[in-house]
């Protein structure tokens, strides 16, 4: 069982979220089990969703929803390594959109 706590202002919220796992009862072990886990939802699966749309997506036939996938995460990985521009991955999308010169920084950053 771990109980968040969030603090905005003056507001104060708990959460409780239970977990079922084989991991021994060591608590420091399992607390950094859980934020690893929460960090990839907040890092990855976020960041798909929303910079790239992934939860729009109308591909579902055969192999397409994988192969799409790979696209998303080989273009997120890209864009993540190209350091030249400040901002989000949304706002580096922009850019390659608007710019032919920046989609070469981006792809050069992978190379």
């Amino acid at each position: 069982m771990v109980v968040s706590t969030r603090i905005i202002g003056e507001k104060q919220t708990e959460h409780t979220r239970y977990y079922i796992s084989t991991l021994a009862s060591d608590a420091k072990r399992i607390l950094h089990v859980v934020r690893r886990h929460w960090a990839i939802e907040n890092e990855l699966h976020w960041v798909l969703g929303v910079a790239m749309n992934e939860d729009n997506n109308r591909v579902h036939k055969d192999q397409g929803p994988e192969n799409m996938a790979v696209l998303r995460h080989m273009a997120l990985n890209l864009l993540k390594q190209e350091k030249t521009a400040k901002g989000g991955v949304h706002a580096k999308q922009l850019q390659a959109a608007w710019h032919n010169d920046y989609i070469g920084k981006i792809l050069a950053a992978g190379i």
